[in-house]
């Protein structure tokens, strides 16, 4: 995926950006955050396939402004309203997670749901081979990924005021008849290995364990890392997230093992080694394990890493069905949907007597 490019607009402006009028948003944020200070601007942030995302300036204030997309979205996607309530509760924890500010449901304001929070200094790999990175730093960053992985799902969900954030069992079996409805209302062409995992998946769920905290899209995309640092400072795009199985997420977080590089930028292929990227299962998942407070009883296992390609696959064909209508978020949608066909092969690849 490109870097994000910034397109700036200034609220005096009597020119919509994008979709809506940021005259009205300008009005609203004043008023909301008490603060009449300063120059207003938005800077739009390209290159995202979800949520379209604003970097909004007041003064010396540097924010982040969230929004559902407009038009016709599948159900409980774009959930802004629990990115917004996760985000607000991992305040209180280690997470490294950016602070909110305030969320709106005023569809006069923007024209759909979104949310303010605090803009992290830092830097954003949409790359997962970091280029550009020493070999030493490249493999302390994507160690550090599996570190703050472990972080939210040590969490007590109670804790932080998020018992009720989802269910507290069944939660591949959910997920599962979710994605699949979701690849149904998507579906606008036959995708053989997606329906080889519909009735694969179901027939090899592992056993429940304790529910916590799970990210959804954790991948070195949605990571702030320090400036200068090989550290990880933020934890971006929650929209996904939900009480689930821990697995589940650090499966979905190394899949860039799986993949190849033109595959949404996957390591596979790659000279790990010299790249300094460390290998997946001895070095990033037992990583993971030797950061976790509370024990894990299961191992990773391909159902895991399966579910996670397969959530993957369902979301770019999402991403294209969009490109079909011209919602997308992003210029490219048409050309990133169609590796919904892509990863669903590199899941099937893993299942015992499928390839």
């Amino acid at each position: 995926m490109p870097k994000s490019a910034i397109v700036r607009e200034r609220a005096a402006s009597t020119t919509p950006i994008g979709e809506f009028d940021p005259v009205l948003l300008e009005r609203f944020v004043r008023r909301e955050l008490a603060d009449p200070r300063g120059e207003f601007l938005i800077e739009r942030v390209a290159g995202g396939q979800s949520n379209p995302t604003y970097f909004v300036t007041l003064g010396p204030r540097r924010m982040v402004l969230r929004k559902k997309p407009a038009g016709e979205t599948l159900p409980s996607a774009h959930a802004v309203d629990r990115e917004h309530r996760v985000l607000s509760a991992l305040a209180t924890t280690d997470v490294p997670a950016p602070k909110t500010l305030l969320y709106c449901d005023d569809l006069s304001v923007v024209g759909t749901p979104f949310y303010l929070m605090e803009r992290l200094d830092g830097r954003v790999f949409h790359d997962a081979s970091l280029p550009g990175v020493a070999p030493a730093d490249r493999e302390a960053m994507i160690l550090g990924m599996a570190q703050t992985l472990a972080k939210p799902h040590d969490v007590d969900p109670s804790s932080v005021r998020l018992g009720d954030f989802g269910p507290p069992s069944g939660y591949f079996e959910r997920q599962i008849r979710r994605w699949t409805e979701q690849y149904e209302l998507a579906r606008w062409r036959d995708l053989p290995d997606v329906e080889t995992l519909i009735k694969w998946l179901p027939k090899h769920l592992p056993p429940d364990e304790a529910a916590r905290i799970c990210h959804g899209d954790f991948r070195i995309g949605n990571l702030i890392f320090h400036p200068t640092e090989p550290r990880v400072v933020g934890v971006l795009d929650w929209e996904l997230s939900t009480l689930g199985q821990p697995l589940a997420d650090l499966a979905f977080s190394a899949m860039s093992w799986i993949t190849y590089p033109n595959e949404y930028g996957g390591f596979r292929g790659l000279e790990l080694e010299s790249l300094g990227i460390p290998g997946r299962d001895d070095a990033y998942v037992e990583c993971y394990f030797a950061s976790r407070r509370t024990p894990e009883d299961q191992r990773l296992a391909p159902f895991h890493t399966a579910f996670a390609l397969f959530r993957m696959a369902v979301i770019f064909e999402g991403i294209a069905a969009r490109a079909r209508t011209g919602t997308a978020s992003a210029d490219n949608a048409a050309e990133v949907g169609e590796l919904s066909a892509v990863f669903a092969r590199r899941a099937v690849e893993l299942l015992p007597g499928e390839s």
